[in-house]
């Protein structure tokens, strides 16, 4: 039996495209690419403005010469990227307005199919099946895509899924014993304190029947593909495997990673992966640049070379799985969220990391500002159980070795930091807050 009969033997469906070769998968994208010009061309009031012309596509590398799609196109010019009329749409959703205002994003029913169809694959690469019982701990409203991406793609396996919602650590634990639960979708900081709550009441997590966790919005591995600070701390406390994922609501696509936990996988039937430097040049495996990407067999608000803003790299070796499609590095920041301080480049997920390294933090924000000379400046707002003397000789030098530059630090109570991370109507924990003279972003 060949090596792919056995993966698929192993897991319930792997579509073929994701074992086939990089030169077959890229054939059937440059079909699907010129095709959804054709349909650009047709029924995108947006991009007809940008003279598309299909038959000049006779590589992925002619993306290079389509303008690319940005954020703000899509805030400037909601309405001109639906391709259907309003009597198509089944569906609104919205993204968080983490880096602006928010954007509405339409779903016909052919959509919401393929949205499932693309959770279903996420469910596959853990390894769950219809003998699983699957707990959400996140938003199921609020126009929140990947709750309702996550439920249909749960049905689809034909798992057993529970919908508690985020908060409220006595209930979520309280149901996992009651319907035995087996796996989770939840946000990793929220995990924390369910591992917090359960120390304080002497519950003991490894009788609980939960075997896996997707982690959702927040990185949980290295660029080295090792656990990182906040990884290691879930592995530690709780003995389940962690699954990372990375998506967006623009690309109504996710990426998660295998059982090998060496990137997330694109999926080539749905989306055209490309990594690109700031004038839109394709660059190499292994490169760091700015994810860009297009959107296969969408029908409502198929996107082009739409920039992400996020940046990571890409590894195109074989998986040891069996795909050969690309994976995605764990996200090393994003483009807007960069911080020049003191001279120095930073991202938001890199001070995440270190902070969750000091287990005398216990909350934490990080704010950036415009000084009076238009440069970056940088408060971290903690909490702590430590007296502030004992905390500053702790956190200082830590800090001052690792970034090179000490921040301000603000000492807060934790009533006054969750207040700051979760302003009325947020769907996640905020614990970036952008305050600089080029706009107001969270994350």
């Amino acid at each position: 039996m060949s090596s792919s009969k056995l993966l698929q033997c192993k897991m319930a469906f792997i579509p073929d495209i994701e074992l086939d070769s990089p030169e077959r998968q890229a054939e059937f994208q440059l079909k699907k690419l010129k095709e959804l010009v054709a349909y650009l061309t047709l029924h995108s009031p947006f991009y007809q403005k940008r003279n598309l012309d299909a038959d000049s596509l006779t590589s992925l590398k002619n993306l290079e010469h389509i303008a690319t799609t940005s954020k703000e196109d899509i805030q400037l010019y909601n309405n001109d990227f639906l391709c259907v009329p309003k009597s198509s749409i089944v569906e609104y959703t919205a993204t968080s307005g983490t880096l602006g205002s928010p954007v509405s994003i339409a779903l016909t029913q052919l959509d919401l199919d393929r949205l499932a169809y693309n959770e279903y694959l996420s469910f596959e690469l853990m390894e769950l099946n219809k003998d699983d019982v699957v707990q959400f701990m996140l938003t199921l409203d609020r126009q929140f895509m990947a709750g309702i991406a996550y439920y249909l793609g749960l049905q689809k396996i034909g798992a057993a899924g529970v919908r508690t919602g985020p908060g409220l650590p006595s209930m979520q634990l309280d149901t996992m014993q009651r319907l035995g639960v087996t796996a989770l979708v939840a946000v990793p900081s929220f995990l924390i304190k369910l591992i917090e709550y359960a120390q304080k009441e002497n519950i003991d997590l490894s009788a609980l029947p939960i075997k896996k966790v997707l982690c959702i919005g927040e990185n949980i591995r290295t660029e080295t593909f090792e656990m990182n600070a906040l990884g290691k701390y879930l592995q530690a406390h709780w003995h389940v495997k962690l699954y990372s994922t990375y998506a967006s609501t623009e690309m109504q696509t996710g990426f998660t990673e295998c059982w090998h936990g060496r990137g997330g996988h694109a999926h080539s039937e749905l989306i055209i992966v490309e990594i690109i430097d700031e004038e839109g040049k394709q660059l190499d495996a292994g490169e760091y640049g700015e994810v860009c990407i297009t959107t296969l067999g969408v029908e409502g608000m198929p996107l082009l070379r739409y920039r992400t803003g996020d940046i990571c790299c890409y590894d195109e070796a074989p998986c040891a799985c069996g795909r050969t499609t690309r994976r995605l590095s764990p996200l090393q920041g994003r483009k807007k969220q960069m911080i020049k301080y003191k001279g120095t480049t930073l991202y938001p997920p890199a001070i995440f990391e270190l902070l969750n390294q000091c287990s005398f933090i216990t909350e934490y924000v990080l704010e950036v500002k415009s000084n009076e000379m238009g440069m970056d400046d940088i408060v971290l707002h903690v909490s702590t159980p430590l007296v502030v003397d004992d905390c500053e000789r702790k956190i200082k030098p830590f800090l001052q070795s690792q970034l090179r530059v000490m921040p301000l630090i603000n000492y807060l109570s934790s009533t006054e930091i969750h207040a700051m991370q979760f302003p009325e109507g947020s769907r996640k924990a905020i614990k970036f807050i952008d305050h600089r003279k080029t706009g107001l972003n969270h994350e």
